[in-house]
């Protein structure tokens, strides 16, 4: 599984590279200090120091020459490494690599960065060695970041500045327990260099209609993975989740979803198992069915040719109470072509995940 998933962030950071035109590209380096916040009063014996660490980025500049760039007002695309040392004996450091678009605002002043990626933790759980790490069950974790800065290039022979706040989340999405997750808080400073600067840089204005029509698409999606219950040492079992649903594009950025979803969540028949057993007092048989129905609604959001996904959800078949009738899933996706797509999703209930989702779609 860990393969997979290796594999899959990797193609989308090839996928982003190979997008580059051979405009001019910047690269910067940020420091960043900060807190990890207790989302989770299980972690707090976790909170012991300010983590502290590096981001280093590759960020090739769009103007305009292809229509999605224009649409968002010129972002720019790459990868970058995040270098992570939670100053706590338990979780010790994290390496993590990204994709990552950067987005600009106010007269491109303020940047907005979305990272994902996977990130390795030196230190996971482990019953004998480090049974107090309760935040990582795996040495691979999932990660997302968030970054706001203001950002100023070129102010002194292609060198600029750039500070802010930015949000780092870990995650292994349940695929080994525990999980209970890190979240840091972090103000960061750098500085960044333009490469090429000589070249043109003016944007092409969009020369798209503004008006967008799109027939009600029908989508069918199957995704799968492994994961675990809360339990520790119960278990790693593959689930498998049929989707249908249909969209309706709003305009060129956006679509929005509803459908149905089938859940097979093999570790949860297990979970059953163990709860009859281990907790009579709970009226728990060990017959219950472990397959739900949920229907959800979502939003889609086009960026060339991958998207962001939202999707909010509600169980209605819900044999067996696991962690609330309510679901919600994010995630990336990437079209190949019209119709076929590739997905890595993670489904929770809240802010408590369930499963990392690899999946394939056809939109029809």
């Amino acid at each position: 599984m860990r393969y997979i998933l290796y594999a899959y962030i990797l193609f989308f950071s090839i996928s982003i590279s190979a997008q580059a035109d051979k405009n001019s590209f910047t690269i910067d380096a940020n420091y960043f200090y900060g807190n990890i916040t207790e989302h989770n009063t299980d972690i707090s014996h976790l909170i012991t120091g300010h983590p502290s660490g590096v981001i280093l980025s590759y960020n090739q500049k769009t103007f305009g020459k292809k229509a999605w760039e224009s649409r968002f007002n010129y972002p720019d695309y790459g990868a970058s490494f995040v270098y992570q040392k939670f100053n706590n004996q338990y979780l010790s450091e994290n390496y993590g690599v990204f994709a990552h678009y950067n987005f600009y605002f106010f007269k491109r002043n303020v940047m907005f960065r979305i990272g994902q990626g996977l990130a390795y933790n030196t230190t996971p759980y482990d019953k004998v060695k480090n049974f107090r790490n309760n935040a990582f069950g795996s040495h691979l974790l999932s990660s997302t970041y968030l970054m706001l800065n203001y950002k100023k290039e070129n102010i002194f022979k292609n060198f600029g500045l750039q500070t802010g706040l930015t949000l780092i989340h870990y995650s292994n999405g349940n695929v080994k327990a525990p999980n209970s997750s890190i979240n840091s808080i972090v103000f960061n400073i750098g500085a960044n260099y333009i490469f090429d600067n000589e070249k043109s840089t003016e944007y092409i204005p969009s020369t798209e209609e503004k008006y967008f029509k799109e027939k009600i698409k029908y989508n069918f999606a199957f995704r799968t993975g492994v994961n675990e219950s809360d339990v520790i040492n119960t278990g790693q079992y593959a689930f498998y989740v049929v989707s249908a649903f249909a969209d309706k594009r709003l305009n060129r950025k956006s679509a929005i979803q509803v459908g149905t979803d089938v859940f097979f969540s093999n570790f949860l028949k297990k979970h059953i198992q163990y709860k009859a057993v281990a907790f009579p007092e709970d009226n728990v048989s060990g017959d219950e069915d472990y397959k739900r129905v949920g229907v959800f609604v979502g939003h889609e959001l086009f960026i060339n040719k991958t998207s962001f996904i939202t999707q909010l959800g509600y169980y209605v078949y819900y044999p067996f109470d696991f962690e609330g009738r309510v679901y919600n899933r994010i995630g990336l996706k990437r079209y190949f072509g019209e119709k076929i797509y590739g997905a890595l999703t993670l489904k929770s209930h809240g802010a408590k995940a369930e499963a990392v989702e690899i999946g394939i779609g056809i939109r029809l």
